[in-house]
């Protein structure tokens, strides 16, 4: 791939050395993370809110139009600029903006928004990342790309590049994936690696494996990969008008969707697409909370921890993005919180009685607001949207599971259980009109 291709750069949070694009590379010289840096001067004068609002009713199929029908490649100016028929889309994003009463007033907040990214193709946030990840490693040359995933990374992966006629290899933890995403991966076709041990001996893997086997590293590690995933900002401060809301809260795992949306809500202040910045509430499982243990002791150093939670997509002890996400929480002057599992498993409960619906991670989201405003950090009075990062049916055992009671250390508060009953009407009625 020719450098003058694409209009950017590559560029270390730490040291600030910078890489031309077509350099593979995940990490820099120094040890420091990587994060691709646009000419937001330059793109000042290019992008404008009349710009994405002229390509955000565009439902053409055919392929010269395919990147204005994505929730990800609409904004291609501030993601990556590249000829639209080089672009590996399905199409994804788009995703619903709900406003439920009954779970605005659960929470606590009388404008409380959902943004439910499992709408997505595979059903995770993840496919914004991978169509960037996978077009670019499509440039590239490549041949092959790898991830390590406790799920929705390898389902996501798998499509894309089974999409784009590349090989996929991915590293799970063994026994530690929910059924509804390992079943994706092994129906795209993936390598699927079992791997003794938990999501951060599989990261360390394949961080040892792509370059050594060459293949194209996609984990939140690459900083292409934020590029789609901060989409995910773009788009709903576009859905609510330009308007930013007062709180953008969101699962925080591996700590890629922290960073990503700190770096949305810098360029957009940059490029004058918004003038108020938002404060982000990351929130963590209390069983995998090693950046809420940060954050309470002001990062004065980086901290792990060996992960326990029923939320398993973000089950990581030892978050890749921890640096870029550290930034991102001192530019939105923002909150980290931990939730147990009891209050995640209840706010999904909550959730998917709403008709709404989503996988145990999500949930945190939502537990985090709840508690926020417990707590008087969140006021009833703001507009706070959660990000629901992965659908209901990708961890459908927790769900099930839950409702009867079969959750260690878990109480089925709003459980819903089936009522086995005789083949008989009076029965029938008997069970309806007693609920």
């Amino acid at each position: 791939m020719d450098d003058g291709m694409l209009p950017c750069r590559v560029q270390c949070i730490n040291c600030g050395a910078a890489y031309p694009p077509s350099e593979i590379r995940y990490t820099c010289e120094c040890g420091g993370l990587l994060e691709v840096e646009h000419d937001l001067g330059k793109l000042r004068s290019q992008v404008s809110r009349e710009l994405f609002d002229s390509r955000n009713s565009s439902f053409a199929i055919r392929h010269s139009q395919i990147a204005n029908c994505s929730g990800v490649w609409r904004y291609r100016e501030l993601v990556l600029p590249v000829p639209e028929e080089s672009i590996i889309s399905r199409p994804e994003g788009n995703t619903a903006l709900y406003h439920n009463p009954h779970l605005a007033q659960w929470v606590g907040v009388e404008e409380f928004y959902l943004k439910h990214e499992g709408e997505n193709p595979t059903g995770s946030f993840k496919d914004r990342g991978m169509t960037v990840g996978v077009t670019y490693a499509k440039l590239l040359g490549m041949k092959a790309v790898a991830c390590a995933s406790t799920g929705n990374t390898s389902a996501s992966m798998a499509a894309y590049a089974a999409l784009a006629g590349l090989k996929a290899v991915v590293f799970i933890p063994e026994g530690m994936i929910a059924f509804g995403k390992l079943a994706q991966a092994l129906a795209y076709g993936a390598i699927t690696l079992q791997v003794k041990g938990n999501f951060d001996t599989a990261m360390a893997l394949v961080r040892e494996a792509s370059p050594a086997l060459g293949m194209y590293l996609l984990n939140s590690l690459n900083p292409f990969r934020l590029e789609g995933q901060k989409t995910i900002v773009f788009e709903l401060i576009h859905q609510l008008g330009w308007e930013p809301p007062d709180w953008i809260a969101l699962p925080a795992g591996n700590l890629g969707n922290t960073a990503a949306f700190g770096k949305a809500l810098r360029e957009m202040k940059e490029v004058g697409l918004i003038e108020k910045v938002p404060r982000l509430l990351a929130v963590q499982a209390e069983g995998a909370a090693p950046f809420y243990r940060g954050f309470v002791n002001g990062f004065r150093k980086r901290e792990q921890a060996t992960p326990n939670t029923v939320a398993t997509a973000i089950k990581i002890g030892n978050p890749v993005s921890y640096e870029r996400a550290i930034r991102a929480i001192r530019y939105t002057d923002g909150v980290v919180f931990a939730v147990s599992d009891q209050e995640i498993m209840d706010a999904k409960a909550q959730i998917d009685r709403a008709g709404i619906g989503c996988e145990p991670a999500s949930a945190a989201s939502v537990a985090g607001v709840r508690k926020a405003v417990r707590e008087g950090i969140i006021r009833p009075g703001e507009r706070v949207v959660a990000v629901l990062t992965g659908h209901l049916l990708k961890d459908p055992g927790a769900t099930v599971d839950y409702h009867l009671g079969r959750l260690n250390g878990i109480k089925p508060t709003y459980a819903n259980r089936p009522v086995t009953i005789e083949a008989g009407l009076r029965e029938v009625e008997r069970v309806i009109n007693s609920a």
